[in-house]
């Protein structure tokens, strides 16, 4: 097939939305698939972005970054003055960059704030291109927003095939697009096996207390900090805490700052991004995975750690409760002052620590193999709503 799959964000920068995307298209490629990248994100170098192709209207040319073989990527605010993500005249140049590309389907992975993504996608759809729309985050606070959209632009009616990365993704979704079609789980993907670690042995009195997150508010990374902050204050003394928080991001100067307030920078380390080896090893040193954000869609890092054997502690009613269960591989928690209380009893109780590690085996509801046969079964769909489309359009002329 030849794909797109379009994103307002793309490596460099480091999120759930950003891997998952790159990891989906290097394999499908791998299968023989002719795939590109369409985003709105620049390069590490966007003043040394290639001149533009001579046969694309979008004015950017596509870019093997990974080397011959793998997915081709546009980016299409390379060049420009002040590239970001959200430069408006990536809008245009999305529209025409997939109106150009004589793709089979066009896969749209949106969060909460992504224009360039739903504004691409409706330019797909109006032009009878196949599209597959995948939620990568929840709307729950935004749905008067997306209702709202919808019944200006039409989403729901133009024969999107609409998924999300969760149940929970997928029910809110769902009550924005109603009738305009049904909204299945199309869960991010994940090699099971490669977290299989075998744990490192340790001390029941030295807990070793891991989060990975791109440090930004909305992950609630310094909440995370005061949690950290009141269990040790409330665990025995003599059970020594360390905590290490994995990640890069705008939010790193305020965490240092809180650290040396309080008198934590001796015991909680922020390392920074990490390529996935030196996590994988973490895991295998790791007692506890703490995911603090509210609104986690899917929570790629926990279902990580999940798969290697350490207990994850989380809020409940999001989407890392696709794959943890409460106080049997993991504990979920309503709110901060349950979670600070979790973490007290996780770094207390070695025996609940051991339990809800259980045995060490990898368990994982997802994988490569699952998320592939459900994206191009997604795809099939797509191609048949929009041909559907086609035969209406046909009877009413």
């Amino acid at each position: 097939m030849r794909i797109a799959h379009v994103t307002d964000y793309y490596l460099p920068r480091l999120g759930g939305i950003e891997m998952h995307v790159s990891d989906l298209a290097a394999r499908q490629a791998a299968l023989g698939d002719d795939v590109t990248i369409i985003t709105s994100s620049p390069s590490d170098s966007p003043a040394a972005s290639p001149s533009p192709s001579p046969r694309s209207r979008s004015g950017a040319r596509a870019v093997h970054e990974d080397g011959e073989g793998g997915p081709a990527v546009i980016r299409l605010t390379d060049g420009l003055r002040h590239p970001h993500a959200s430069h408006p005249l990536a809008l245009r140049a999305g529209d025409l960059a997939v109106r150009d590309g004589d793709y089979d389907v066009v896969h749209v992975h949106a969060g909460t704030w992504t224009p360039f993504a739903f504004w691409v996608a409706l330019a797909a759809a109006r032009a009878d291109i196949p599209v597959v729309m995948t939620i990568h985050s929840l709307w729950a606070w935004a749905h008067p927003i997306f209702w709202v959209l919808d019944r200006l632009l039409g989403f729901s009616r133009r024969g999107i095939r609409w998924t999300a990365v969760s149940a929970v993704a997928a029910e809110q979704v769902q009550r924005v697009v109603g009738a305009g079609g049904d909204v299945s789980v199309l869960p991010n993907g994940i090699d099971p096996e490669r977290w299989d670690v075998e744990p490192a042995p340790r001390s029941p009195d030295d807990v070793l207390v891991v989060a990975v997150m791109r440090l930004v508010f909305r992950k609630r990374p310094k909440p995370l900090l005061k949690m950290l902050r009141i269990a040790r204050a409330q665990t025995p003394a003599d059970i020594s805490i360390r905590a290490v928080l994995v990640g890069e991001g705008p939010a790193r100067p305020a965490l240092e700052r809180y650290l040396r307030r309080h008198g934590m920078a001796d015991w909680v380390s922020l390392p920074g991004r990490q390529p996935r080896e030196q996590i994988r090893d973490l895991y295998r040193r790791a007692d506890v995975f703490v995911a603090p954000a509210d609104l986690e869609s899917f929570g790629i890092a926990a279902l990580e750690a999940h798969c290697a054997g350490v207990p994850v502690l989380a809020k409940s009613g999001n989407g890392i409760a696709d794959f943890v269960r409460d106080e049997h591989d993991g504990l979920l928690c309503k709110d901060d002052a349950a979670m600070a209380a979790g973490l007290i009893r996780l770094c207390s109780q070695p025996l609940l620590r051991r339990a809800l590690a259980g045995h060490h085996t990898v368990r994982s509801p997802v994988s490569w193999t699952s998320t592939l046969e459900l994206t191009y079964a997604a795809y099939r769909e797509a191609v048949a709503l929009s041909e559907r489309s086609l035969d209406d359009v046909e009877v009413a002329s």
